[in-house]
C-alpha cells in the first residue's frame, strides 16, 4: 500500500530523531486518513526517546505533558507534538490515566489506542506498521476498538463519543461488540466535561452524516440534557442538506428536538452545552421567528428587522421542520443586493431635512414608509421615484 510522504518540516523530525538511535513514527489519525487519502490537519508522532531527550534535539521546545509523555516542538510555521512510546496505568476519573509508564516498544504504545484504524503507525521509510487490523477496518468501513471495547470505553468515556463522531465523519459503521459496550457504559458520560461532549456533537453536526447526533441521544449518551432518551429523533437526517455553518445547524438541531420535544428549552440545551455567546444569542433570536414567510417581500421584512445570521438560522430550522427553501430563498435575497434596510435606501434622511422636515419623529417615519414601500417595489429605489413619493404625500 502505498502511503503519502509527510511533509518536510515533519520528515526533518523524524529524521533527526532517528539520526540519535531512537525510533519514530508518524501514529495514529494522521497515518488513517493518509491511508483514505483524506486531508491531514495534524500530524501525531511517537518516538522511543524520553521527553528529556525529544527536547535536547530541538532548538526550541516546550514540555506541554511531561508527565504523559508529549513535548511540542516549535517551529517557525507550527508547533508539532511528540510523544514517547508508553502504557497506561489505571484509570480512575474515566478520562485520564493515574500514571503512565515509558516504553520502548511502538507495538505496546498502539495496544493502548482507542480504534483499529488510529492504531496504525508508518516509519521514516514508508513501512506501515498494524498489528491490530486498521487497514482490513477501514476496508469494511468498521469502527472497532482496540481490545475489548469494556476496557477502552471504561479508561475513557468519551472514546464512545469519538466512535460516533468518526463514524459520521468517515461514513463508517461501528462493529456490533463495539455498539453493544457503548449502550453498556452510557452512563459514563456524566464523567465527562461539558466542553468535551460539544465538541465532538459539533464535528458529528458538521459532518456530512449530523444524524449521528441521533444516535447519540438513542444510545444515551446525551441523556443528562434530554427529556426523552433511548429513542432516535425523525428528521436529523435532513441537516445534511444545511451549509457547512455550525450557526445554522446548532439552530435546527435545537429547533428540531424542541419541535419533537425532546428538550424543554433550547436555550438552556445551548447554555448547558457552553455554547459561545454569539451562537446562543443568534440561535435564540432565531427561534422567536415563528412561521417563517414564504414569499419575498416578507423575508425581507425579516432581513429588515432582524440580523442576517439569526435570519439564516431561522430559515434553517423551518426548511429542516417543515421543509421547503427558505435558506436559499434567503441567501438569494441577500446575494440580490435589493434594499433591505434603511442604509439601503436610494433616500437618505439627509435629502428629506433638505426638503425641509426638521429631524425628529415625523422625518423617521417616513423613512420607514419609505422602506417598506422598497421592499414592496423594489425596483422603485431610485432617488427620484422617492422624491417624487414624499413630495406628492402618495406614501
Amino acid at each position: 500500500m502505498k502511503i503519502t510522504a509527510p511533509p518536510e518540516h515533519i520528515a526533518s523530525i523524524l529524521e533527526k530523531i532517528t539520526s540519535e538511535g531512537f525510533d519514530a513514527f508518524l501514529v495514529g489519525g494522521c497515518v488513517r486518513d493518509t491511508v483514505m487519502g483524506r486531508a491531514i490537519h495534524d500530524w501525531d508522532l511517537a518516538t522511543s526517546a524520553a521527553p528529556v531527550d525529544v527536547a535536547r534535539l530541538f532548538s526550541k521546545t516546550i514540555l506541554t505533558g511531561e508527565k504523559f509523555g508529549t513535548v511540542s516542538i516549535v517551529l517557525p510555521d507550527c508547533t508539532v507534538e511528540v510523544t514517547t512510546f508508553r502504557t497506561e496505568g489505571e484509570y480512575q476519573d474515566g478520562r485520564r490515566p493515574k500514571n503512565v509508564e515509558f516504553v520502548t516498544s511502538l507495538e505496546d504504545d498502539l495496544s493502548r489506542r482507542d480504534f483499529t484504524i488510529n492504531a496504525m503507525a508508518v516509519s521514516i521509510e514508508g513501512k506501515l506498521i498494524d498489528p491490530y487490523g486498521g487497514i482490513k477496518d477501514i476496508q469494511a468501513g468498521i469502527i472497532r476498538c482496540v481490545g475489548g471495547p469494556n476496557t477502552r470505553f471504561s479508561e475513557d468515556a468519551l472514546r464512545m463519543f469519538r466512535a460516533l463522531r468518526l463514524a459520521a465523519e468517515l461514513g463508517f459503521e461501528i462493529e456490533p461488540d463495539t455498539l453493544q459496550a457503548i449502550y453498556a457504559n452510557a452512563g459514563m458520560a456524566a464523567r465527562i466535561s461539558t466542553e468535551r461532549i460539544r465538541i465532538e456533537m459539533e464535528k458529528t453536526l458538521m459532518s456530512k452524516r449530523p444524524e449521528i447526533t441521533g444516535e447519540m441521544i438513542m444510545v444515551g449518551l446525551l441523556e443528562r440534557y434530554m427529556i426523552i432518551s433511548g429513542k432516535r429523533p425523525d428528521g436529523l437526517e435532513k441537516i445534511a442538506e444545511l451549509p457547512f455553518d455550525a450557526k445554522l445547524r446548532w439552530c435546527a438541531f435545537v429547533a428540531l428536538l424542541s419541535e419533537r420535544r425532546y428538550i424543554s428549552s433550547a436555550a438552556d440545551l445551548l447554555n448547558d452545552l457552553h455554547l459561545d455567546s454569539k451562537t446562543v444569542k443568534t440561535c435564540l433570536r432565531a427561534l422567536t421567528i415563528e412561521n417563517f414567510p414564504d414569499d419575498r417581500t416578507g423575508i425581507k421584512r425579516l432581513l429588515s428587522n432582524y440580523d442576517i445570521d439569526a435570519v439564516r438560522c431561522s430559515a434553517s430550522a423551518s426548511d429542516i421542520i417543515k421543509g421547503g427553501c427558505a435558506l436559499s430563498s434567503t441567501d438569494e435575497i441577500i446575494a440580490s443586493g435589493e434594499c433591505i434596510e434603511m442604509r439601503d435606501l436610494a433616500l437618505s434622511g439627509s435629502d428629506l431635512i433638505d426638503l425641509g422636515y426638521p429631524p425628529g419623529r415625523e422625518l423617521g417615519d417616513t423613512l420607514k414608509k419609505l422602506l417598506e414601500y422598497v421592499l414592496e417595489n423594489p425596483e422603485c429605489n431610485e432617488r427620484d421615484t422617492l422624491l417624487g413619493l414624499v413630495e406628492t404625500g402618495n406614501l
